[in-house]
């Protein structure tokens, strides 16, 4: 047991302490920590003035009223306070009355806030003759603004509305819409106003000539949707969607991240040791046994350490939000669970892989199989996630090793599994691991001191049974 110690304490500090570990494992707090720094400045930079004309070819005559009236200083103005109360109702409660909700960091998203929305814009509506060239309507649009040139005057974009756009044609089941030319590079924005501008216009209109009253026919077909609450144990809280839909997505990517990473440098080791013979000096001082046995030790240990550190950083991130309460605690302990039962089981693939191979780009071949295998849950994410109970989500669970990523996902879905699934798939995937591990310990004996071909899979069971 010394000896596997020793050489479990000799595979972790050999990982952990290199550049590219160290480096790998930084980069992404450094990132998170780079965006936090300069998307604020990002966001105050003040957004380009936007001035100009927007030009209006109108056969039916009763949309171009309702396009200038949207496109009013005015009526920006109020769309942008709009726009700030909904910012500030969907701020999560911990930057209103949080430890973050200090009055300089108030007025710092305030102040992000007003320049991202810009300065209002000036834009004038002009009216052109219904019968008019249109190419000729299109041509200041790819012109150059002459030097000196006012740019109230320039022309931002042409609207070019049909003859059937408010009443329809005779035996039409359709109304007409509009067709819409823009200035290139011109601000998304505005393109967008313009857009919506024109659909009040068109409805306006329509609404106005089927003799309707618009108030009741809005009334009529108007739903709020009320906020859902979710009920639980320990009673009711307000319903968090994206919560929902990224928290199996991210248990998911903490059990690949944490196995494959350590996987990744069980494989490495193991190739690099080989073939460089390093593994024949350290056969003379341990077993093959104790020498597996040892590096799967030290890389769970350096699995463990990824895992805690991105669990640790998404924990943060839930407490700064105040949303650590939709996180049941359990999760975290099968977390663990899940992750130590995927590990041994891909650890053992890689050990023996690593073993049967002379050089990296062998086991690149060989990896390829049990990759795909990992990657199932993945690419089965979405409807896993959405029926968690459906056929095709329980049989996987039982599937060693695709069990543990799919039973995680299922666990922290809207519908959690039975505790008794929960359970047997454990137990199955303990049954399996031990079984790769077994299979693995037979293959790295034979294979450590073999060279020359790679072996394929016929071969890799020849050993099994020999050893």
């Amino acid at each position: 047991m010394k000896k596997i110690l020793y050489v479990a304490g000799r595979e972790f500090a050999a990982t952990v302490l290199t550049r590219g570990f160290i480096f790998g494992m930084l980069i992404t707090p450094v990132m998170l920590g780079l965006i936090i720094l300069f998307f604020p400045r990002l966001m105050n930079r003040t957004p380009p003035k936007i001035e100009g004309q927007v030009a209006v070819v109108d056969p039916t005559g009763a949309v171009t009223a309702g396009l200038r009236e949207y496109l009013t200083p005015e009526q920006f103005a109020e769309r942008r306070e709009q726009t700030r109360r909904e910012i500030d109702e969907a701020t999560p409660a911990a930057l209103k009355s949080g430890p973050a909700a200090s009055p300089a960091a108030r007025e710092a998203v305030r102040q992000s806030v007003e320049q991202a929305l810009g300065e209002v814009p000036r834009i004038s509506v002009e009216t052109l003759g219904p019968s008019g060239d249109i190419e000729a309507a299109k041509a200041p649009l790819a012109a150059t603004p002459a030097e000196g040139e006012r740019a109230a005057s320039t022309r931002l974009a042409l609207v070019v509305v049909h003859a059937d756009a408010v009443k329809r044609a005779d035996g039409a089941a359709d109304y007409g819409s509009y067709d819409l030319y823009v200035r290139g590079k011109l601000d998304d924005r505005l393109v967008d106003d313009i857009r919506d501008g024109m659909r009040e216009a068109l409805i306006e209109a329509r609404v106005t000539a089927s003799g309707l009253d618009r108030e009741q026919v809005e009334a009529l077909t108007r739903v709020d949707p009320p906020e859902s609450r979710t009920v639980t144990a320990k009673g009711e809280q307000e319903t968090n969607e994206t919560l929902n839909r990224l928290l199996p997505a991210g248990f998911m990517i903490l059990l690949l991240i944490s196995v494959l990473t350590s996987g990744q440098y069980l494989l490495t080791t193991t190739v690099e040791e080989k073939s460089n013979r390093v593994v024949e000096v350290l056969l003379s001082a341990v077993s093959s046994m104790e020498l597996m046995v040892g590096k799967i030790i030290g890389q769970l240990a350096v699995g463990l350490l990824v895992l805690a550190l991105y669990a640790g950083l998404g924990i943060v991130t839930l407490v700064s939000f105040a949303m650590l309460g939709l996180l049941d605690p359990s999760l975290i302990v099968y977390l663990v669970i899940f992750y130590l039962l995927a590990y041994f089981t891909v650890a053992a693939f890689m050990a023996a892989i690593g073993s049967a191979v002379n050089e990296m780009r062998e086991a690149q071949t060989m990896m390829t199989p049990v990759m795909l295998i990992i990657m199932i849950p993945w690419i089965l994410w979405l409807p896993i996630s959405r029926d968690p109970n459906s056929l095709l989500a329980v049989v996987l669970s039982f599937i060693p090793p695709v069990g543990n990523f799919v039973m995680l996902l299922r666990m922290t879905s809207s519908t959690p599994p039975p505790l008794w699934q929960t359970w047997l798939s454990i137990a199955v995937s303990a049954a399996g691991a031990y079984a790769a591990v077994w299979f693995a310990a037979k293959v790295f004996r034979v294979g450590l001191l073999m060279f020359g071909k790679p072996p394929d899979l016929k071969t890799l069971v020849r050993w099994a049974r020999m050893s």
